[in-house]
């Protein structure tokens, strides 16, 4: 009984190998490619997310606080005020003189009062701690050289060049995916088909808005939903290395897009709005209002800055001695009492951890 044996030439056979491992490639590309656009998606979801909230709360903040911050301010100018006049109307010597201006300035470095850096010239500012750092030299670690700030300006300008270069090609990307997606649904390529255009009108509509705002994972979205209606089939070896090349190069504009999001998100979440939304976020994860919190805090920052108030009134008004005035006020030692108090305690948690 004879039998006849089929058999593939050499030719044959490594043409179907090297179809087999570029489908192989395509495969792998592809899924990386689905992963970006995933990825790319959820994070421009959570971006746009955390800056909604952060619109939310900073109106929520807006709303309820700013009555209160406008009374706390008001008396802030009001204690600035009195210095003012303390410090230039009335007829006091030297030493009592420079005396006050160091109570004033304590006030504001303490963080008690706000800074008045408008009038340090006038307050002997550089006079009062002339004496404390007449000694430090200019050589000393944290002054940066001026080699430093060159090399940081160099860098800062290298990594700018590079970013415009890489949003450069991003563009240019953009554009002819742009261009090819306008080719195919442009609604004036339809000629009867009414559903057919109103159809190519709104996945119009989709392109133009994804190629204003730079989305490229989004044209990269509609191009490959447009790819799967197509019937695609027996591919060429070229075919195959060319839609392989295509998806590397796509995935890498991707990548760049990907980053770019998630250090967006970064930049936004390390602003100050950004800081109090993460706040306001452990906060309610604690049960806690952290609105009605800042409120009351608020409250409680009016009541010491009003007493602070009272007390440099009372002097102005002469109802004390130099003497009793330059003590300061009593809410000044609780505060350093309580610093104080503070700092021992995490020296101690420190040092029994």
């Amino acid at each position: 009984m004879s039998g006849k044996i089929l058999s593939s030439s050499p030719d044959t056979l490594t043409t179907s190998l090297a179809l087999s491992s570029l489908h192989e490639r395509q495969v792998i590309l592809e899924k990386e490619n689905q992963w970006l656009l995933k990825q790319i998606k959820r994070k421009r979801t959570e971006l746009n997310n955390y800056v909604e909230q952060m619109r939310s709360v900073a109106t929520e903040i807006y709303h309820k606080c700013t009555p209160s911050l406008k009374e706390l301010a008001a008396i802030d100018r009001e204690i600035h005020t009195l210095f003012s006049e303390i410090l230039s109307k009335r007829k006091l010597g030297k030493q009592s003189k420079k005396n006050i201006q160091q109570l004033y300035l304590n006030l504001q470095f303490s963080g008690i009062i706000s800074p008045n850096n408008s009038n340090t010239e006038e307050i002997g500012l550089e006079e009062i701690f002339t004496e404390e750092y007449e000694n430090i030299g200019e050589n000393q670690d944290f002054f940066t050289s001026s080699s430093d700030v060159n090399n940081d300006d160099a860098q800062e300008k290298q990594y700018q060049e590079l970013e415009s270069a890489n949003k450069s090609q991003r563009g240019s990307k953009i554009r002819q995916i742009f261009l090819r997606l306008a080719e195919i649904f442009h609604p004036d390529k339809v000629k009867e088909d009414e559903t057919q255009m109103r159809r190519h009108t709104e996945i119009m509509k989709e392109i133009n808005k994804a190629y204003q705002e730079g989305d490229l994972a989004r044209l990269l979205e509609i191009e490959k939903q447009y790819q799967q209606l197509e019937t695609i089939a027996n591919r060429s070896s070229d075919d195959l290395t060319r839609r392989c090349n295509n998806l590397e190069q796509e995935n890498e504009f991707l990548k760049n897009q990907y980053e770019d999001l998630k250090q967006e998100l970064r930049t936004v979440k390390n602003t100050p709005e950004g800081v109090v939304v993460a706040d306001y976020r452990k906060a309610v994860k604690k049960g806690i209002n952290p609105v009605s919190q800042m409120l009351e805090e608020v409250e409680s920052e009016i009541t010491i800055i009003a007493s602070i108030r009272d007390f440099v009134k009372d002097f102005s008004k002469n109802k004390m001695t130099i003497k009793d005035f330059l003590q300061g006020p009593e809410v000044m030692h609780q505060i350093s009492r309580g610093m104080i108090e503070e700092m021992i305690e995490e020296m101690f948690i420190e040092f029994v951890v």
